[in-house]
């Protein structure tokens, strides 16, 4: 089938269907233009003409991803940033440093034990199986369960803000009750 044909056949319910996805109007036209480029340079690799139709959709939605991953917000700066000899986040990641150590104290024995030594000491989990005679599978799931049980006590106590790389940007109390007031 010839890419005309395609154009005339597809345009519009590519369209509505693109914007139904995004809801710019204009951006779906530039999303439109890449997924006709698109089908145009990918035409041979098209095996099955009876595909034709979910193989143009498909194109479609990826390139919706596509445009969405590649969209990045723009943040102005104010006219003066302050000056810090050290980054907040090194001060917010000793502050909560001091919390964990006394969180991880309220872990269950087995648990509590098993962080200690591979997250504070930094002993393998293969090391902890044999230090605690146990296998080394034994090992890696008393590290998982530990990590999570203190994930669901922080969660508890604590209100975390974080980037999208897990930096903290933020923590503050949730929950006055919590052993986080003994850290500050």
């Amino acid at each position: 089938m010839e890419i005309e044909t395609l154009w005339r056949t597809f345009r519009e319910p590519l369209r509505t269907f693109i914007i139904r996805r995004t809801h710019r109007v204009q951006e779906a036209e530039d999303i439109l233009q890449d997924v006709f480029l698109k089908i145009y340079t990918r035409m041979d690799s098209l095996r099955d003409e009876q595909k034709l139709r979910p193989w143009i959709y498909q194109i479609a939605r990826h390139s919706i991803i596509d445009y969405y991953r590649k969209e990045k917000p723009v943040v102005e700066l104010p006219e003066e940033l302050p000056e810090s000899n050290e980054p907040d986040d090194a001060n917010l990641n000793r502050e909560l440093a001091k919390c964990l150590r006394t969180m991880i104290r309220q872990l269950p024995e087995k648990y509590r034990e098993a962080i200690e030594l591979t997250e504070l000491e930094g002993l393998s989990q293969k090391d902890l199986s044999e230090k605690l005679g146990i296998s080394f599978s034994g090992a890696k799931s008393r590290v998982q369960r530990g990590r999570q049980k203190l994930k669901e006590f922080i969660s508890a106590c604590c209100h975390l803000e974080l980037d999208r790389y897990g930096n903290i940007l933020d923590f503050r109390e949730k929950n006055p009750a919590c052993t986080y007031n003994s850290c500050k």
